[in-house]
């Protein structure tokens, strides 16, 4: 629901959702002020702070609760590129233990797919997809480890390691594609912009003698609710828009396996 949102750039997502949005809220008072005008307005104040205080407090659990779950899910993609690329190290640290026959093939399917991961996977997953070319290349990886036969305990030691390290990498791609479309569901997206429409027109029938006071703090309420909205907004979707989780680990191994490439 958001994924346009955060493919914007940082500064021009912030600019719609933060500024024009607050400026918008701080035009309300005015509005409702001419249109039901101040007497009116002072008669609800007492019945109308008590029924604020309550949707507000439920408006903020809720939008404290998406902060979280999107931060932390955040925290989740960058831990699972990080532990595919672990597991891409261990592979390649595992490939002399097979006969020399099958390293290089395991080293060039190994490299082959690194390199696939951060040149197509990573766009792919910037639009909610994955690259068929990396899932190709993944699958080369499993089909030159297979093709080793063991002769001894040792080597079936090693394979066994091998295959244990290649499905940790492959369930850490996985992860980070299920994470790439998005993290909050689109009801809950609903439930969170209208909670904050309802929370901020709640502001506006307010009867406060002095308009631009009453303007300002419901601006300032505005502006904090909008930026908790930024802030989901932009991590929603970890590997998209200015704030992502970068391809460096799976690079960082890369260049690793480089020297050991042939020529």
């Amino acid at each position: 629901m958001t994924l346009w949102l955060s493919q914007l750039p940082l500064w021009l997502s912030a600019l719609l959702i933060v500024v024009v949005m607050t400026g918008l809220t701080m035009v309300g008072p005015y509005l409702v002020r001419k249109i039901f005008g101040l007497d009116r307005l002072i008669t609800n104040n007492e019945v109308a702070g008590f029924k604020f205080a309550v949707l507000g407090v439920i408006y903020a659990v809720l939008l404290g609760f998406a902060v979280i779950v999107v931060w932390e899910r955040f925290r989740d993609a960058g831990a699972a590129v990080t532990e595919e690329a672990a597991a891409a190290a261990s592979i390649y640290r595992l490939s002399p233990g097979v006969d020399a026959a099958h390293r290089p093939a395991i080293d060039r399917a190994l490299s082959h797919y690194l390199e696939s991961a951060g040149k197509d996977d990573w766009p792919a997953m910037d639009r909610g997809k994955i690259s068929p070319v990396a899932t190709q290349a993944l699958t080369d990886i499993y089909t030159a480890v297979l093709a080793v036969s063991p002769n001894n305990t040792r080597d079936e030691v090693v394979m066994q390691a091998m295959l244990n390290q290649l499905t940790a990498m492959t369930e850490g791609r996985r992860a980070r594609f299920e994470l790439s479309g998005g993290i909050v569901p689109g009801v809950l997206w609903l439930v969170l912009f209208f909670g904050a429409l309802l929370t901020l027109s709640f502001t506006f029938f307010f009867g406060a003698k002095n308009l631009f006071a009453q303007t300002l703090m419901a601006g300032m309420l505005a502006a904090v609710i909008f930026m908790a909205l930024f802030m989901v907004v932009a991590l929603d979707h970890p590997f998209s828009g200015g704030i992502r989780v970068s391809a460096e680990p799976l690079e960082y191994v890369l260049r690793t396996l480089a020297p050991a490439e042939p020529p």
